[in-house]
């Protein structure tokens, strides 16, 4: 009886250099980021994510310089809300705000695999908010704003008055901002646009261009949908990792995914994982050609760049352990003393490695790009490549912010901050 062939081992730097492409970080950017590059971009990875912190500029825009290079940030702000100046039906609107992995930018073609969630909202089925709602003075919050907004137009949180107790801090809001957000999450509302970063809400039927589709996919659908994208944003992962790029339980998820590869939608592959341990991963059955091209050094990783904490590369649970033995740390919300990496530290991508990461802060008023802490990973050697590679993306990095000096507080090693200022 012949012996059955054993299937093929691939190696890590093979995964990683499938992961890297990918998300559309496995090289430079060539030509001049645009509009149509943007959306492509978000289109590939599927959704970005939106963050108020702003030490350096925000999340959903550091995503995209990541990818793109030095952008006009208020690129973005076109493809998400089209010209404000435009009647509705002529905005060009092409994005919308919404719950995803997080608070996202999503494509508006991806509107109707969220309706499921906003119906849970309409029908109450949120607990917090069905004990709220049963408060009279709240429910006349939520028929106030709604009255106010079918009446005036598009109203931001602020637009209404707030005559009550101090509040806190962080979701502690006035009535007529919970009324907001609830129907903003139940689909009543939409963002229409940003004003300072305040979210102005309008009226959905307002804000959703007609050539979005409104129907409904049944469960099935759903789910298959969203773990195909997944798959294909992430190139090659674990089956359990697969439902954690959308917010999915790997328990909702799984029928589907055993059902796509009953049909060989999704085809698993052996790697070997930065601790030698053998695993097996998945990837669509459209990228499979993609693990032998890496494997043969036919698809590389050249980029060298910077990376939000919130970037979507992380989205896979432990496959950045597994895979880049790294470990992304949101430390933010940490006391201080607590932190190892710093308050907003960003990832160093180096070719296919994470090799290390820098806490960043701009001083907009001077023009000084602090970095209060610089980090190399364990087993890193800056050599002379390395260094001019961080340096010419920092350079890229000072300049899309408008700084014009960079100044270093504390690097382990300390020669490689020191290098790193003679190489700038």
């Amino acid at each position: 009886m012949p012996k059955r062939s054993q299937p093929t081992l691939y190696p890590t730097a093979a995964a990683q250099r499938v992961a890297l492409h990918a998300q559309g970080l496995s090289a430079p950017f060539s030509g001049i980021p645009d509009a149509e590059s943007l959306y492509a971009m978000i289109e590939r990875i599927g959704c970005l994510q939106i963050d108020t912190l702003q030490l350096v500029r925000r999340s959903q825009y550091l995503t995209l310089w990541s990818r793109l290079g030095n952008y006009t940030a208020e690129l973005l702000d076109q493809v998400a809300y089209g010209d404000p100046s435009a009647p509705p039906e002529a905005r060009n609107r092409r994005l919308f705000e919404y719950w995803l992995k997080a608070a996202c930018f999503i494509p508006l073609s991806e509107y109707r695999y969220r309706l499921a969630r906003m119906q849970t909202y309409r029908e109450g089925n949120n607990r917090w908010f069905k004990e709220w709602v049963s408060k009279p003075e709240h429910k006349a919050a939520l028929d106030h704003v709604l009255e106010r907004i079918r009446r005036e137009g598009a109203l931001r949180s602020a637009d209404f008055e707030y005559k009550g107790e101090k509040r806190s801090g962080w979701f502690d809001w006035k009535p007529t901002k919970h009324a907001l957000e609830h129907l903003y999450n139940a689909g009543v509302l939409m963002i229409d646009r940003r004003q300072n970063f305040q979210r102005v809400y309008d009226l959905t039927e307002r804000v959703l261009p007609d050539w979005v589709d409104r129907s409904l996919p049944s469960p099935e659908e759903h789910y298959r949908h969203l773990l195909v994208r997944a798959v294909r944003a992430l190139g090659i992962c674990k089956p359990e990792q697969m439902g954690f790029y959308f917010y999915m339980t790997h328990t909702n998820c799984k029928p589907f995914i055993k059902a796509l590869i009953a049909e060989g939608v999704l085809e698993s592959v052996q790697i070997v994982e930065q601790d030698g341990t053998q695993a097996t991963y998945l990837m669509h059955r459209e990228d499979r050609h993609l693990i032998d091209q890496a494997a043969e050094g036919a698809l590389t990783a050249t980029h060298t760049t910077f990376l939000s904490p919130f970037d979507n590369l992380f989205w896979a649970g432990k496959r950045t352990l597994a895979l880049w033995n790294f470990e992304p740390r949101i430390e933010m919300y940490k006391p201080e003393p607590q932190r190892r990496w710093g308050y907003f530290s960003l990832p160093i991508l180096h070719g296919e490695r994470l090799i290390g990461r820098f806490d960043p802060k701009l001083d907009r008023k001077s023009g000084v790009l602090h970095l209060k802490a610089l980090h190399l990973e364990e087993g890193v050697q800056p050599d002379e490549a390395l260094i001019t590679a961080v340096a010419d993306a920092l350079r890229q990095f000072m300049a899309w912010h408008a700084a014009t000096d960079l100044q270093i507080a504390r690097s382990a090693p300390a020669a490689f901050g020191e290098a790193l200022l003679r190489a700038m």
